[in-house]
């Protein structure tokens, strides 16, 4: 019977690491030492898109490639008060983002499909221990300067739009 428990345990243990993800930006394949692996310098600056959050606007650089995802912030030095990125994913699911390499104090809020923030986190530089989700409805992440959602009144429950509608209008539609 303990075998079985014990099996158990390995096989939720499993599923739910297989959903975390450690994202980071686009960068040049030279900026990686190996496919899959850790960023080892800064991606360019990323294609923006004016993104809003009730009143508030965002330029806010786009991530979509896993590379770029992997990178993220990584490298830079400075993030502007107004300026922020967001993490694009083909479909929902828990997401977990860390902080390796990166020295400017992040936030970070997990949005769902509907561009609903779902959580909002601080994010220490440095830190390799992932923030989880809680919930397995993340498509999108979008990452300010540490502070920003408190400063800007902004809490879960905030849709969030762009120039050209709804993140889903945005960022998943067929092509």
């Amino acid at each position: 019977m303990n075998f079985l428990w014990t099996l158990a345990w390995a096989v939720i243990g499993t599923w739910l690491l297989a959903g975390c993800e450690r994202p980071v930006t686009t960068a040049a394949p030279e900026a990686t030492n190996q496919i899959g692996s850790v960023p080892t310098k800064v991606q360019p600056k990323l294609p923006t898109i004016k993104v809003w959050l009730g009143s508030q606007e965002l330029v806010t650089e786009v991530a979509r490639s896993d590379l770029q995802i992997r990178t993220g912030m990584m490298f830079r030095e400075t993030m502007a008060e107004n300026e922020a990125m967001i993490f694009v994913f083909d479909k929902p699911d828990y997401r977990a983002f860390w902080m390796k390499n990166v020295s400017v104090p992040l936030s970070c809020a997990y949005i769902d499909p509907g561009g609903v923030i779902l959580e909002i986190h601080d994010m220490a530089p440095q830190e390799t221990k992932p923030i989880e989700s809680a919930s397995d409805r993340i498509q999108f992440v979008l990452e300010t300067k540490q502070g920003w959602f408190d400063r800007n009144k902004v809490s879960t429950g905030t849709v969030v739009r762009t120039e050209r509608g709804s993140l889903a209008e945005t960022f998943l539609r067929r092509r």
